[in-house]
Order: C-alpha cells, then sequence, then structure tokens
C-alpha cells in the first residue's frame, strides 16, 4: 500500500511538473491558484462522466452498497490524511504514510467482517424462504 501511494505521489508530482512546463511556455502564464482551479475543475468533470454512468448501472442493477462502500473508502482516506496533516501542523504526532495505510487497511478489515456477517445474514434468508 506505501508503495502505491508513494508512485500515484510521483506521478502527480511528474504531471504537475509537465503541466508547469507547459504554463511556462505560454506567453499568458496563470498562477498557480488559477492553474488548480483550471486543472482541479477538468479532472472533476471527466472524473464525473466516468463514474456516473457506472454508478447509475450499479444503482440500477440493485447494488448500492458497492456505491456506499466507495463513497466510504473515499471518506476515510480523506480522513486518513486529514488526521495526519493535522498531526504535523499541530505536533500532536508523527506524520506518517503508515498510519494512513494502518487506517485503511483497519477499514478494510472491518469491512471483510461486516461483509461475511452481512453474506451469511443473505445466506439464512434464502435458505429460510425455501
Amino acid at each position: 500500500m506505501e508503495a502505491f501511494l508513494y508512485t500515484i505521489v510521483s506521478l502527480i508530482a511528474r504531471i504537475h511538473n509537465h503541466i508547469m512546463s507547459i504554463n511556462d511556455q505560454v506567453e499568458n502564464s496563470f498562477t498557480d491558484k488559477e492553474l488548480h482551479f483550471i486543472v482541479i475543475g477538468v479532472l472533476g468533470i471527466i472524473m464525473l462522466l466516468i463514474i456516473y454512468p457506472i454508478f447509475r448501472w450499479l444503482a440500477n442493477s440493485g447494488h448500492t452498497m458497492v456505491i456506499a462502500w466507495f463513497y466510504v473508502f473515499t471518506v476515510i482516506i480523506v480522513i486518513t490524511f486529514a488526521i495526519e496533516i493535522g498531526q504535523g501542523i499541530t505536533g500532536t504526532g508523527a506524520m506518517e504514510l503508515d498510519d494512513i495505510t494502518a487506517g485503511v487497511l483497519g477499514f478494510l478489515a472491518m469491512f471483510a467482517i461486516f461483509a461475511i456477517i452481512r453474506g451469511i445474514f443473505h445466506l439464512i434468508q434464502r435458505w429460510w424462504r425455501k
């Protein structure tokens, strides 16, 4: 997980450098805030155009748990990063990627337990109906 996160951070840094070099080459350079406005805005719309049809299909096929899982997983990642950044800023703890990884793995482990219990419950329901 840690290697995966470092790979993503490295990829984002390369993309950032590429965008900055393009920005430096044009005569009407954008400020950092203007670039963030444009790039994140475009990225958000692209993600929406990709994710919306997938979630719509999942909702129409009765897979709302999958949609809920993606939402919660995303929020968990944001929360774990926010906690670590907060610890780094306030000095109340060490800002470590291992803490983020442990938090995310904790959610995945708890969800695995939940999924097993839910699966058993659904099996009992199906067996009971027959």
